[in-house]
């Protein structure tokens, strides 16, 4: 969500008893976690080697692995070329100007060696040469998931177990142990529709966790409504899955099929290409009923493994 949008008030009824949702606040202070982004891509404490070759790859800066181009300065000191900006171009040990100095020899060194994943940590047991572990450790699976919720910007990183506590504990999200659910979603002014973000659910179901969104924005001119199911964990494992979600009012209905995208997708990035159940506001409000002034929306769904 943008900054500057706000959360409304979600009404589950997916449940023997109602629980009403509380604004959440657009600011938080987060326990720290693990794997918060400044820590994921920090590779010193993830390479289980104790090779005097592999120590001489720490960057003395950040602390990460280097890889080519390498650089150094007169006396000989190294650094990763990411941080000779950062140390406006002077040696961080000798205080000396770096200039435009590599050090092939390290480089070649660094090519030839093989090297675990920097997330071996959290499962990953693959090997790789130098230039190959880079381009795993961009796709490796193991690699932390961003926080999926989506009513703040949220920094916090982790593996799903510690997500699924700090969604529960720092957002205040409600969870659901069950396939299916029937949501109702209520906002005082439907004609306010920029930004608007109804609280995240988690369902939790077939030993995994399902996250629940419904937003409000404009494709072009026109304001819609679109709930949409995302999975946690990662693209492989969403395909094992499909969902199905029903809005309806006034002896009409719109039916909604669909796989649940991972939460390596943003919730911005699955919203965007309309990948769930989309309602116009003219639609919504005809469902809504009453006089139109208040949006009083029941989606209903389920959540079902496919037979592979």
């Amino acid at each position: 969500m943008a900054p500057g949008g706000s959360i409304y008030q979600d009404i589950s009824e997916s449940c023997v008893t109602s629980t009403d949702y509380d604004v959440e606040p657009a600011n938080l202070e987060y326990r720290g976690s693990p794997c918060q982004k400044s820590n994921a891509v920090n590779g010193k404490g993830t390479m289980a080697s104790n090779s005097a070759m592999h120590d001489l790859l720490d960057c003395p800066v950040c602390m990460n692995s280097m890889y080519p181009p390498i650089n150094q300065c007169p006396n000989g000191h190294t650094l990763c070329h990411s941080c000779k900006a950062q140390v406006q171009n002077i040696c961080p040990i000798c205080r000396h100007e770096l200039g435009n100095i590599r050090c092939l020899a390290l480089e070649k060194v660094a090519e030839s060696l093989e090297l675990p994943c920097k997330y071996k940590f959290l499962g990953c047991e693959g090997i790789f040469s130098y230039h190959s572990r880079l381009r795993h450790e961009q796709s490796c699976r193991y690699r932390p998931y961003d926080c999926p919720y989506a009513g703040a910007e949220c920094p916090i990183t982790g593996d799903i177990m510690f997500l699924v506590k700090h969604l529960k504990d720092d957002h205040n999200v409600d969870m659901h142990d069950g396939s299916t659910f029937n949501h109702r979603y209520v906002k005082a002014n439907p004609h306010e529709v920029e930004n608007a973000t109804w609280m995240l659910t988690v369902f939790n179901c077939f030993n995994h966790q399902f996250c629940l969104h419904f937003e409000a924005f404009h494709i072009g001119m026109a304001p819609v409504y679109m709930a949409f199911l995302r999975f946690m964990g990662d693209d492989h494992d969403a395909k094992k899955f499909s969902y199905s979600l029903e809005v309806g009012g006034n002896g009409r209905k719109l039916t909604w099929q669909g796989v649940p995208r991972s939460i390596r997708d943003s919730h911005i990035t699955v919203r965007d290409s309309l990948d769930g159940l989309c309602i116009q506001r003219s639609m919504a409000l005809f469902f809504s009923g009453g006089d139109r002034q208040e949006l009083k929306l029941k989606v209903a769904g389920r959540i079902w493994k496919e037979q592979l």
